[in-house]
C-alpha cells in the first residue's frame, strides 16, 4: 500500500471544502481493504479516481486491492501508471513483480523484482519469490546461488528452506536439496515436503532412506495424493513386499486406475507366483500406460512363465527394438527363443547379452533404466 495519499491529496490543489469528502472516501476504502473486503475497497478507490484521476497513491492502493481479488492484469496496469511517475519506488516494483508472479509470468516478475533489488537488498520473502521464479524459468543453479548466502539468517524459515532445497535438487545437488526439504518438513510439519524429499530419494535409488521420509509424510498427512503408492513402491524396492502390498491395495481402493499401484502390486503377486491374481493388475497397468516399457516387460514375464512363449516373444521383441541397450529383455528373450526351439535366435540374444554386460562393466553403474 502506498502511504503517500494524505500528503499527496493536500498538495493537489483540491479546495478545502472537497478534502473531507475525499478523505472520507479514502478512509472507507482503506478500512474495507484492511478487513479483507477487497471488492468494496476497489469500488471506493475507483470512485476516488473518478474525482482525482491523477492521484497516484489511490491508484497504487487500487492495484493492491485488485491483486488481492486475482485481477492481476488490471493491477499491473495500475502499478505501471504509478511507476511512470515514481519509477524507483521499491514497494511498487515489488508489488508489480508479485502480480506478475501470481499470474505465472515469471520472466516479467524477475525483471521487476531485480529492479527492486537494485534499490534495496531483498528480504527473505522476496528472495523466496525470486528463487521460485528462477526455478520455473529453468535457472535453478542461479536460484541456489542467490539463496545460499541468505540461508544462515533464514534457516528457521521453512518456506526459504523448501525453495532452496528445490533449487538444489534441480541444479544437480539432490542430496543437499533433500536435507533442506526434510528440514522444511520438520519446521512446518509438512507432509508434502517429506513426500517430495522421499520421491527425490527414490529417483536416486536410495530406497531405505526414501521409506523413512515417506513414512514421515504419511504420519503427518495420510491423505496425501499417491502417498500409499509411493511408500508401497519404496518398500517393494527394499524387498519389503509384506509391507508394500497392503499399501498398494490401499492406493487402489482410492483409485483403481493408479498406474504404479497396479504395476507394482501385479509385480509383487507375480514374484509370489500368484499368477491368476497378478495378471489383471499387470494388464490394467499396461492398458493405462501402453507406452510403459516396464509394464510391457512385466506382462512379457508373466506370459513367459505361463508358457505363452509366442506372445512373450512378440512383446520382448518390441521392447528390444525400442530399447536395444536394455539388458533384461534380451536375457528373457534368449530363454523364450530356446523354449520355442529357435536356438540360433537364442544364441544371438545371448551374444547381445554378453556384449551389453561387457559395455556395462566398462561404463560402471548405474545400468540402463528405461523409465
Amino acid at each position: 500500500m502506498w502511504r503517500g495519499f494524505v500528503l499527496f491529496l493536500i498538495t493537489t490543489g483540491v479546495v478545502a471544502a472537497q478534502q473531507p469528502t475525499a478523505r472520507e472516501l479514502f478512509n472507507r476504502a482503506l478500512q474495507e481493504e484492511q478487513h479483507g473486503h477487497d471488492a468494496a475497497a476497489i469500488q471506493g478507490y475507483e470512485q476516488l479516481l473518478r474525482l482525482y484521476p491523477d492521484n497516484m497513491a489511490v491508484r497504487a492502493n487500487l492495484g493492491v486491492a485488485l491483486a488481492h481479488e486475482g485481477h492481476y492484469d488490471e493491477a499491473i496496469a495500475q502499478y505501471q501508471r504509478v511507476l511512470a511517475v515514481a519509477p524507483n519506488d521499491y514497494g511498487l516494483l515489488t508489488d508489480l513483480g508479485l502480480a506478475y508472479f501470481k499470474k505465472t509470468d515469471y520472466s516479467d516478475a524477475m525483471r521487476e523484482l531485480e529492479a527492486a533489488t537494485q534499490i534495496k537488498p531483498p528480504d527473505a520473502q522476496l528472495a523466496i519469490v525470486m528463487g521460485q521464479c528462477e526455478i520455473k524459468l529453468g535457472q535453478a543453479k542461479a536460484a541456489a546461488a542467490m539463496l545460499l548466502p541468505l540461508e544462515p539468517a533464514n534457516s528457521a524459515n521453512p518456506d526459504f528452506e523448501y525453495v532452496l532445497g528445490t533449487a538444489m535438487i534441480h541444479s544437480g545437488h539432490q542430496l543437499d536439496g533433500v536435507s533442506r526439504l526434510e528440514k522444511a518438513g520438520t519446521l512446518a510439519r509438512s507432509g508434502e515436503d517429506w513426500m517430495e524429499a522421499g520421491t527425490t530419494l527414490m529417483d536416486l535409488n536410495r530406497f531405505t532412506h526414501a521409506v523413512k521420509d515417506l513414512e514421515a509424510a504419511m504420519e503427518l498427512n495420510p491423505g496425501l495424493p499417491e502417498i500409499d503408492t509411493r511408500l508401497g513402491m519404496a518398500k517393494d524396492m527394499t524387498g519389503d513386499t509384506t509391507g508394500a502390498e497392503p499399501l498398494l491395495r490401499q492406493a487402489l481402493a482410492r483409485d483403481p486406475n493408479d498406474f504404479n499401484a497396479n504395476l507394482y502390486l501385479g509385480s509383487i503377486l507375480y514374484k509370489q507366483r500368484d499368477m491368476a491374481n497378478a495378471k489383471p493388475y499387470l494388464d490394467r497397468a499396461l492398458k493405462l500406460n501402453p507406452q510403459s516399457p516396464t509394464a510391457l516387460y512385466e506382462v512379457a514375464l508373466w506370459e513367459s512363465t505361463s508358457s505363452h512363449f509366442d506372445v512373450a516373444a512378440k512383446e520382448l521383441e518390441h521392447l528390444e527394438k525400442s530399447y536395444p541397450n536394455w539388458l533384461q529383455p534380451h536375457v528373457e528373450l534368449a530363454v523364450v527363443y530356446y523354449r520355442l526351439k529357435r536356438p540360433a535366435d537364442g544364441m544371438r540374444e545371448r551374444n547381445i547379452v554378453a556384449n551389453l554386460e561387457a559395455k556395462q562393466q566398462q561404463a560402471g553403474p548405474p545400468g540402463f533404466q528405461p523409465e
